[in-house]
């Protein structure tokens, strides 16, 4: 064990002292909370100028109506109206295609952003069309249709003798606020929002250390074979103490990692008074993520104890990165129902069994048989996979020339 203890020491603090590992330190947690912030911030900016905007009003009732409260509605900060609507042209007898042609020649002039068409001869009956030259920003059709609707609506009540006022009075700001109810019947406050956070950071700092780490694992081992280095040190130690030490002093590695981004974690919700996920909670997802973490360490260290160069290394991570890309794909439908069967049976493969119940867990927390059931799964797993991928670093590493096919790989896994 000595001999494992000094591998993984000289693993640890080679990679802890690199500029890389540093800079990824500091830089994930940062892209991270850019990638759950940042869009939130932009969309929400407001404007700083006043948007020039047409409309052409087959109808004939609505542009003037329009006009006046888009102005004043929505406003800037400093008090200047938001939008300044300019009819293009109005009326039942007006040319529709002249009328269009003569607003593209304004968009693309600088005149105008773009313009509303409103085609039929009755507001309730038309097609309402926005064009513009960028259609990104989504607020100005929201607020374009928001406006629209509610004169139609009250031209509606005002046909049917009745004080278009109602419309204020029957419109209700209801909030519908979200209980998730525990097995013992106590009611348990939680948001969706809150929820799909906890589950897709676990998520994201899974596939960031393993990818990362399984990585550098392969092209340590790379590196260590086309120097010849290897064969200084299997002089040393035996290629299982030599593949151990990898593996412990790189799963050091991934822990730090993960102890540092969980200080930070918990220090921006302590500072912002967020309650992310329950504590107990928390725990399991720390199990499985150590679980998942040695399986996939095991994963990457007997593919690529075979391989001889940066490209197949390349190849090799991609395929195994994308095991971790297919649960974020499936984050929304197992928030809609987290005891699909699809669901539960993908909880007990493996490959992933600590990314589904990292799914589950904030969700809906599963069975205590089925996280025993699971843990004693990825355990013996874990196990086969490391017996296997010590097979295989022990023949590969002394290895040269051609990179072995799947078939050969298979049986040194199967050698005693």
């Amino acid at each position: 064990m000595s001999k494992v203890f000094a591998v993984a020491k000289w693993e640890y603090l080679e990679r802890v002292k690199s500029k890389a590992f540093l800079i990824g330190l500091f830089l994930t947690p940062i892209i991270m909370v850019g990638m759950g912030i940042l869009p939130s911030v932009f969309a929400t900016q407001e404007d700083k100028e006043t948007r020039a905007i047409g409309i052409i009003d087959r109808s004939g009732e609505v542009a003037r109506e329009f006009a006046e409260r888009m102005e004043e509605r929505y406003t800037l900060p400093n008090g200047l109206p938001n939008y300044a609507v300019r009819p293009i042209a109005v009326g039942p007898t007006i040319d529709l295609g002249e009328a269009v042609r003569q607003a593209n020649n304004m968009v693309a002039s600088g005149q105008i952003e773009g313009y509303c068409i409103i085609s039929g001869t009755s507001p309730a009956d038309s097609v309402v069309e926005y064009r513009a030259r960028s259609i990104g920003d989504f607020r100005v059709s929201v607020r374009m249709q928001e406006t629209l609707k509610g004169i139609v609506a009250e031209r509606k009540v005002l046909a049917l003798g009745l004080d278009p006022k109602l419309l204020k009075e029957l419109a209700i700001n209801l909030d519908v606020h979200t209980v998730k109810l525990s097995k013992e019947g106590e009611k348990e406050e939680s948001g969706f929002e809150k929820v799909f956070f906890s589950a897709f950071v676990f998520l994201m700092m899974m596939f960031f250390l393993i990818a990362t780490s399984g990585q550098i694992l392969v092209r340590s081992v790379i590196e260590e074979k086309s120097n010849r280095i290897v064969e200084v040190l299997v002089s040393s130690c035996s290629p299982t103490q030599l593949m151990a030490g990898k593996v412990i002093g790189l799963s050091g590695l991934a822990f730090t990692q993960l102890g540092f981004w969980t200080i930070i974690g918990v220090a921006l919700t302590t500072q912002f008074g967020m309650d992310l996920i329950n504590p107990g909670n928390a725990l399991l997802l720390v199990l499985y993520f150590v679980l998942g973490y040695l399986f996939y360490a095991a994963i990457f260290i007997g593919a690529g104890s075979p391989l001889t160069t940066e490209q197949e290394a390349q190849q090799v991570n991609t395929y195994l990165v994308l095991l971790l890309v297919l649960p974020m794909m499936l984050a929304l439908p197992a928030m809609k129902d987290p005891d699909a069967l699809w669901l539960r049976v993908l909880t007990f493969i493996p490959f992933f069994t600590p990314t589904m119940m990292a799914l589950r867990v904030p969700i809906q927390p599963p069975a205590l048989w089925e996280v025993l059931l699971t843990v004693i799964l990825m355990v013996l797993s874990i196990y086969v996979a490391m017996v296997a991928a010590g097979r295989v670093f022990r023949i590969a590493i002394l290895s040269t020339g051609k990179s072995p096919k799947l078939g050969e790989i298979l049986r040194w896994a199967k050698a005693g």
